[in-house]
């Protein structure tokens, strides 16, 4: 190896340099950005393994969901009973809506819409009947489960004396807030929530240490926007049911079905246009 100086430094010649190079590739390698394919594979991998999980283990998580997206609305119902009633006390309240969402999400728990949406990948990639049924199996299971466990979490709250009566009012007043809108507008709400868990869902592989930034912004932005989500307003408006203020069929027909159809169009279609259509597009480019 032969060394040589040039103002003060030290060259090296010969073999060395190809070594340097290959160490800076690998420093750029590392400090760029992860491609949407690698994050694609990912989410593609995680909805091929939640389509393989037997049906008992679909029910007790996504009854453990369902319970767990309960202490949303407690978070919530606290802090707004514990504030004055003033224009911000929303933007701090509202911090609660994130607690369920960090439970079930961290806790790997089965959410409809988090990790229902992950399945649509695999039936995209191959639209046979079998992974149609098993999107499907997988839909029903887990929906089912999250509401008997929000129904039964919001029973809890509104027939025992866990809270006072200050915490139990702000809980009717939080499950009242969407039975004031109409169909339409619940449904397109429901579709701008769909949409952010969607974004959540694409964001997650990879941020790491960020993963408790990514869904504690985006669901604060869901709940500050007064968007629908189909499990966590669940618990919100079946305490009224549970608390004899309300139906079922009011619960079905105001809250439950405009905010189920637009969870499901906003999810799967943006999961649709970003996780799979321009990927396979640039896949399909590469192949020309």
């Amino acid at each position: 190896m032969i060394r040589s100086r040039q103002n003060g430094r030290t060259l090296n010649d010969g073999p060395e340099q190809p070594e340097i190079e290959k160490r800076e590739q690998e420093e750029v390698l590392s400090r760029a950005a992860i491609s949407a394919r690698v994050v694609y594979q990912a989410i593609l991998v995680e909805g091929e393994t939640e389509l393989r999980r037997p049906a008992s283990a679909l029910v007790f998580s996504g009854l453990a969901a369902g319970l767990s997206m309960g202490f949303s609305l407690v978070a919530q119902g606290l802090l707004q009973s514990h504030l004055p009633d003033t224009a911000w006390r929303v933007l701090v309240s509202k911090t609660g809506y994130a607690v369920g969402f960090l439970i079930v999400v961290l806790g790997r728990q089965q959410l409809f819409t988090e990790n229902t949406l992950t399945a649509v990948l695999p039936f995209l990639r191959n639209k046979s009947l079998t992974v149609f049924l098993n999107v499907t199996r997988l839909w029903l299971l887990v929906l089912v489960a999250n509401i008997a466990g929000a129904f039964f979490f919001a029973w809890l709250l509104a027939r025992t004396a866990a809270f006072g009566d200050d915490v139990k009012n702000a809980f009717a007043e939080i499950g009242r807030a969407p039975l004031t809108l109409s169909f339409g507008v619940v449904w397109i709400r429901g579709v701008f929530a769909g949409w952010l868990i969607a974004l959540m869902v694409w964001l997650l592989p990879f941020a790491e240490s960020a993963r408790i930034w990514v869904i504690g912004v985006l669901t604060y932005l869901i709940g500050l926007g007064s968007l629908t989500h189909i499990i966590a307003g669940s618990v919100d408006v079946l305490y009224l049911v549970a608390a004899g203020q309300i139906s079922w069929g009011k619960y079905v027909q105001a809250f439950m079905l405009p905010t189920l159809l637009g969870n499901i169009v906003g999810g799967v279609s943006l999961v649709a246009v970003l996780n799979h259509a321009q990927v396979t597009a640039g896949q399909e480019k590469q192949t020309l």
